[in-house]
């Protein structure tokens, strides 16, 4: 449905809820007693509702309590018996101003996403749809919802607290409940901040083009925050720039709090915590108060988003869910950028690629800022040995791909239907490599910038390895553009038949299956030369990677070729059925 005409819809739906509440007065509120009666009808569906929320608790305390808790207590016993963590504590407080505000920042950052498109109030389709049509009360309704929406997101930082004691008594040798009192300060203001400015962006459109303006600018901050926080660790801080970003908003006074019980504090430890908590219990009260002004309209609007996304997850269509998020969140909008029209037949597909990816700046603008973690990591890479380079290098290249996956939108654009294709004049197999030829460009102009900036840093020459890892992770990434539709029977799989289920590990290992591959095979050569040891030529690497690249193609290709076959397929059998 296009826009004008859902606008229309929805202004439609407004007026006739405007008109019904005026018609409505005091006798015909009815609120009490349709509550009254509806707990009762569903006394036996709560019950069971209950003993499933109870035993899913229970799974996740056990969960805690098995890998947090049982680990933390072990080592506090090695502590008491002679063992010594404090060395990790000047790089744990070197990077705390920094690191807490980029976590802060990007707690509240989801909470305002999540609100363009879901929000903290919405209550079941059979709510909206029924119940709130009728002359009833909104607030009594959803107030509920609200409050579920807050307790699920202290749970969060609870934990994350939780873990702060537990890093600033091993390392720090704080005093645990200090420790734990500080750091709860932050762990449940931001989220209940988070959850009332969700709130602000689900009932007011106007505070909803802010949050998708603002986005692009907060994410940046966050990045930033992460970068200079992991150059803290590294030994190169800026005190200066650190206060300015801990007094710069809750997200910094979070970490203000955090250091409060450390040698590291801040002056106006107490300054920032009541500047924590005051806000946060009076956007509470505003909320509760404001949460029965969302309309009727918007509400039904989101459960049924909500309840598409959530269909999707349970039959593991992760595009699916993936595409209604944005589109609920408004994402959609593009650039009216124009090029040139080319003259040649065989670069129109180039072309339009091209046009695509800059008429959606966001995706190039989330392939730059996935490159940075990934060149952050890449550094550690020579300074480990053995296992734990491999590993920091192939965290490397897991954040590579996901930076050069944001490219690759048009290929999966591709697969989505094929039926797209018959402009083409190519095959469905070579029109998909040929769609690897803009992001292959457009990767190694990043892996170039990229290389260049880490050299200008005082970086070593192994910073060249950064381009010549694009053409496989590309390739990896048109794998999995072609894998198809879901394969959900995987999941009930099991090769052996007396044996458990590995449903769950063989649709894993279909659906990832371009960056499982690619990333540990590629990961062995690159660490060896990041490494500087003897054979650490970049020669031998830039080879295996081209051959790496090769075949992935030619899978890619196997998997292309497959996919109009099954189109075809899947038609047939829905036309005899």
């Amino acid at each position: 449905m296009s826009g004008p005409d859902t606008a229309v819809e929805a202004g439609a739906e407004e007026q006739e809820e405007d008109a019904s509440a005026a018609e409505w007065t005091a006798d015909d509120d009815w609120t009490d007693e349709a509550l009254a009666l509806l707990r009762a009808l569903r006394a036996p569906h709560r019950r069971n509702r209950a003993k499933q929320i109870a035993f899913a608790l229970y799974c996740t305390v056990l969960l805690l309590v098995v890998w947090g808790g049982i680990p933390s207590l072990g080592l506090f016993l090695q502590a008491s018996m002679g063992a010594d963590y404090t060395g990790y504590g000047p790089g744990l407080l070197a990077g705390l101003p920094s690191g807490a505000a980029a976590a802060g920042l990007a707690v509240l950052l989801l909470a305002v996403r999540d609100g363009l498109w879901r929000g903290p109030v919405v209550p079941p389709r059979a709510t909206t749809d029924w119940l709130l049509a009728h002359p009833v009360r909104p607030r009594p309704v959803l107030r509920p919802w609200f409050w579920l929406s807050c307790a699920l997101a202290v749970l969060p930082g609870l934990v994350a607290a939780l873990g702060g004691m537990v890093a600033l008594g091993l390392t720090v040798r704080t005093g645990l409940p200090a420790a734990l009192a500080w750091c709860l300060v932050g762990g449940a203001c931001l989220p209940l901040l988070g959850v009332c400015a969700g709130l602000l962006v689900q009932r007011d459109p106007r505070a909803a083009r802010w949050a998708r303006r603002l986005t692009p600018y907060a994410t940046a901050l966050v990045v930033a925050f992460a970068v200079q926080s992991a150059l803290a660790v590294a030994g190169h801080p800026v005190h200066w720039l650190e206060r300015v970003e801990l007094w710069s908003g809750p997200w910094g006074w979070a970490g203000i709090a955090a250091l409060a019980p450390t040698p590291a504090a801040v002056p106006g430890g107490l300054l920032a915590a009541a500047l924590l908590v005051v806000p946060t219990a009076l956007g509470l009260v505003l909320a509760d108060r404001a949460v029965a002004t969302v309309s009727l309209a918007l509400l039904r609007e989101r459960a049924r988003t909500a309840a598409g996304v959530l269909a999707a997850l349970r039959t593991v269509e992760l595009r699916a869910a993936r595409l209604a998020v944005s589109s609920a969140s408004g994402e959609g909008g593009r650039l009216r950028v124009r090029l040139p029209a080319p003259r040649r037949p065989w670069l129109v597909l180039y072309w339009r690629d091209t046009l695509s990816l800059l008429r959606t700046p966001a995706r190039l603008g989330r392939a730059v800022l996935l490159a940075v973690p990934a060149l952050l990591c890449a550094v550690p890479a020579g300074d480990t040995r053995g296992l734990l380079s491999w590993a920091v290098t192939g965290l490397a290249l897991l954040f590579g791909y996901l930076a050069l996956a944001q490219l690759l939108e048009p290929a999966r654009i591709e697969t989505d239907d094929v039926r797209r294709s018959s402009w083409s004049p190519y095959p469905f197999a070579g029109l998909m490599l040929r769609h690897a030829v803009v992001p292959t460009a457009l990767g190694l102009l990043l892996g170039t910038a990229g290389a260049g900036a880490v050299l200008a840093l005082g970086g070593g020459a192994q910073a060249w390895l950064a381009p010549l890892a694009v053409p496989p992770l590309v390739a990896a990434g048109l794998v999995n553009a072609c894998r198809g539709p879901a394969r959900n029977d995987l999941l009930y799989r099991s090769p052996q038949p007396s044996g458990g289920s590995t449903g769950v590990l063989m649709f894993t290992a279909w659906y990832a299956a371009g960056p499982a591959v690619t990333v540990p095979l590629l990961a062995l050569p690159l660490s060896v030369v990041l490494r500087g040891g003897p054979e650490a030529g970049p020669l031998p690497a830039a080879a295996f990677g081209l051959l790496l690249a090769a075949a992935l193609l030619q899978w890619a290709r196997l998997r292309a070729a497959a996919l109009p076959r099954r189109a075809r397929a899947a038609a047939a059998a829905a036309a005899r059925a």
